[in-house]
């Protein structure tokens, strides 16, 4: 499986998550408990990935596993940063509509390459940062509004807290990103494995947050597993199943590719998504819209094509005789 097949079928799924979160609310608000997807999405890939390993484990060569405490104890971290990200989105989605959550999800795209360099020590060429840096004016570019139908002293239409929890979720996204790859990187132990350990962690900490919950409402509805799926229907199933393969589907690409091959995909899933909402959610196309995304286009092709594809390299003229 090449890591341009999972960058695109990742870019699918992330696309389609802020709109199915989105028709899986009523009147603007959750009739469920939201977080119960994550609790859930976790135990979805925590499954799947026992299910492979236990596939492995069943060949004539096993796979290789570190079962030391100090590297498992390790896997903790990203789970708390997920479980923090993962309700943040839910909240941001409460205040912007899908395109805008896409948009300011993108963000990690600056954020991811100065962690790429600072934690990982990977080098970007200056074309590289050009193109990301240009992919976060298309994102802005496509997000600011025109002063035809609306005041010009109020270019953004979300609440403040909307940008601020989608900023966050964007740090945290990128924080997570890093620091999985560099785990996943970090032995050649079976991706299976370390998928199990990541999402074992995953699945105690949300219950962890749900218990919390309770202690805070003072258990007035009872305890969460007794209301576990209240509220829920298929579109909301469709969320658990959505990020759960979207979980499943990065732990591959921090394995096999990289952090910004993931952001880059869903930097496309954020183009879908605003096309999508213009016919799903009566969002408005304007021309800066479409400009974004002619330039989030062009910083693709600068990060991704060969630098002899971009530009004309001069030739070596052969030596002549005197």
């Amino acid at each position: 499986m090449q890591w341009y097949f999972v960058a695109a079928l990742l870019t699918v799924l992330t696309s389609s998550q802020g709109i199915w979160t989105t028709l899986s609310q009523s009147n603007g608000k959750y009739k469920y408990d939201y977080a119960t997807i994550p609790f859930l999405a976790e135990f979805f890939k925590l499954s799947v990935s026992s299910f492979f390993l236990w596939k492995e484990c069943q060949s004539p060569s096993p796979p290789r596993m570190t079962k030391e405490w100090k590297s498992v104890r390790l896997y903790l971290v990203p789970s708390v940063i997920y479980l923090i990200h993962n309700n943040v989105q839910f909240a941001t989605l409460t205040y912007v509509d899908p395109s805008t959550y896409q948009i300011l999800g993108n963000l990690k795209i600056v954020t991811t390459g100065i962690l790429f360099r600072l934690v990982l020590k990977k080098k970007l060429s200056n074309l590289q940062w050009m193109a990301i840096i240009l992919l976060a004016v298309g994102t802005t570019t496509s997000q600011v509004k025109g002063c035809g139908d609306a005041p010009c002293d109020s270019l953004f239409s979300a609440p403040v807290q909307g940008y601020m929890l989608g900023i966050l979720s964007a740090c945290l996204s990128a924080l997570a990103g890093v620091y999985t790859e560099y785990l996943m990187k970090k032995n050649s132990d079976s991706l299976y494995w370390q998928n199990v350990q990541l999402y074992t962690f995953g699945v105690i900490f949300n219950m962890g947050w749900l218990v919390y919950g309770d202690f805070k409402a003072g258990f007035e509805m009872g305890p969460w597993w007794q209301r576990l799926f209240n509220g829920y229907s298929i579109t909301t199933w469709i969320v658990v199943l959505n990020l759960g393969s979207t979980g499943l589907l990065v732990s591959w690409l921090m394995k096999y590719s990289d952090n910004i091959v993931k952001v880059y995909s869903t930097s496309m899933a954020m183009l879908l998504t605003m096309v999508l909402s213009v016919y799903l959610f009566n969002v408005r196309a304007t021309v800066q819209l479409f400009l974004g995304i002619l330039i989030c286009i062009i910083s693709l092709q600068m990060y991704f094509m060969p630098v002899h594809m971009l530009v004309e390299l001069p030739q070596t003229l052969p030596a002549t005789s005197k």
